[in-house]
């Protein structure tokens, strides 16, 4: 069920935890066309990078946000406008993150809301972190 401008009250928040596959990599390298071989050759990865092997895009562990925002809160019929972050640590194949939305703040004159975005792996490591602005569903 979607939340209404009105619903929403600072402190809210919303979580969503994904497993990231191999799979997944390959998907999203297939999808955007981005096949640097940081992400898909696990050899290249160790001889050639600091991370010790493969590495899943950034854009991967963002987009675990969009189920939050899309689906959970603001929810269905909601609008991102903005999604702005920094990537604090490499998100490997196996890991387990936890994306969490957080209302910081509410706009009246927009009827829009902020939101800081946390992405937390399975050691409680933040791997990044940013904000998004969405304009939340209206009332029925």
């Amino acid at each position: 069920m979607s939340k209404t401008f009105d619903q929403i009250k600072i402190g809210d928040s919303a979580s969503h935890e994904r497993t990231i596959t191999a799979r997944d990599v390959d998907l999203y390298a297939e999808l955007t066309d981005d096949y640097n071989p940081m992400h898909m050759d696990d050899e290249f990865a160790k001889k050639h990078t600091k991370f010790g092997g493969r590495i899943a895009h950034g854009t991967i562990t963002l987009g675990l946000i969009a189920p939050v925002i899309g689906m959970k809160l603001p929810g269905p019929g909601c609008l991102l406008m903005s999604l702005a972050s920094t990537f604090l640590k490499p998100v490997k194949i196996g890991d387990h993150i936890t994306a969490t939305g957080k209302v910081v703040e509410k706009e009246e004159k927009r009827r829009s809301v902020r939101m800081a975005l946390r992405f937390v792996n399975q050691h409680g490591e933040d791997v990044a972190v940013g904000e998004a602005w969405v304009f939340p569903p209206r009332a029925n």
